[in-house]
């Protein structure tokens, strides 16, 4: 019975060492939970609304300005799949649920990838660990350390490779797959289009315009195709900063949920190993008891 006590008391041991790496591990993730939630909820609203100012300005000059990013590809032969997830683990199911996007995406186009012409960007270290073992992929791992130094210059430079690569037609069309942040507990996992630019159906309008029911007149200084060519791509990047700063404050989150499940399935463990302790503790006493008092009979008896 020796024997179990200490392989029992071994067990809790382990499990009280796990418990603080959990307790220590959700502290870190909330404090940088806390940094990642003030960046993206002050640059959500900001990049949502440049979005749906360059998708309806793009449907509102169609025919009149050429812009190769607005440009709709009659066939979509070659087609970039770009996929943001985290550097680590640890993080409940949160990278799972991103590279599911992801397969979406390789599901969608799947005549693309038997032909070869399917391309996946990774930006973090679990995406690239999963997709550089799928077949019939052109995999784009430069970009792959983004989160390591995680700020407008270097998603830019992201941006910027993809914006060049769609411009010069490499590309006929990029969708994006991540986390979008709603809460430390729920995220919302997307797959959307980033280029060529979406249209919106309902055109921004005027107070003034609306009340005459007449779409917004827009005037533009310099010129429409000036404007548009200096302005997209910098929205482009703004909202691809933006899906990473998402997914960045996604990841904390769900790693801190994760860490706080793992403590209290920690406990739950303590306290079931403490009772088999306790009650080996018992037989162990039984039985010594049991032997002495055995022994003590015999030598009476004798």
């Amino acid at each position: 019975m020796s024997g179990k006590l200490k392989e029992v008391k071994t067990r809790i041991a382990s499990v009280k060492s796990t418990q603080q790496i959990t307790k220590a591990m959700k502290l870190v993730a909330a404090s940088k939970l806390k940094r990642a939630t003030d960046a993206i909820v002050e640059m959500r609203p900001y990049a949502t609304k440049l979005g749906e100012m360059l998708s309806n300005i793009v449907k509102a000059t169609e025919g009149e300005v050429n812009l190769e990013l607005a440009n709709q590809r009659p066939e979509i032969d070659n087609v970039l799949l770009v996929v943001i997830t985290s550097d680590k683990g640890l993080c409940g199911g949160f990278n799972a649920n991103v590279i599911k996007q992801g397969v979406k995406g390789l599901e969608l186009f799947d005549q693309q990838r038997q032909a070869g012409k399917l391309t996946v960007l990774t930006l973090g270290k679990k995406g690239n660990d999963f997709f550089k073992k799928q077949e019939n992929l052109n995999l784009i791992d430069d970009y792959v350390n983004v989160f390591k130094s995680l700020n407008f210059e270097t998603a830019s430079e992201a941006a910027e490779f993809i914006l060049e690569k769609y411009s010069i037609g490499e590309f006929d069309m990029v969708k994006v797959a991540y986390a979008e942040f709603k809460n430390p507990v729920v995220q919302n996992f997307q797959l959307k289009d980033f280029l060529p630019i979406p249209r919106i159906d309902a055109p921004i309008v005027s107070d003034s315009a609306e009340n005459k029911g007449g779409n917004a007149d827009y005037i533009f200084e310099p010129s429409k195709e000036v404007l548009l060519k200096e302005l997209a791509p910098k929205i482009l990047k703004t909202q691809l900063y933006s899906y990473m700063l998402d997914s960045n404050a996604s990841e904390h989150g769900a790693r801190m949920t994760a860490m706080e499940a793992a403590t209290e399935n920690a406990n739950e463990l303590l306290r079931d190993l403490k009772l088999t302790y306790n009650r080996a503790r018992q037989a162990a006493i039984t039985t010594e008891l049991t032997e002495i008092v055995s022994g003590a009979a015999a030598l009476k008896g004798n």
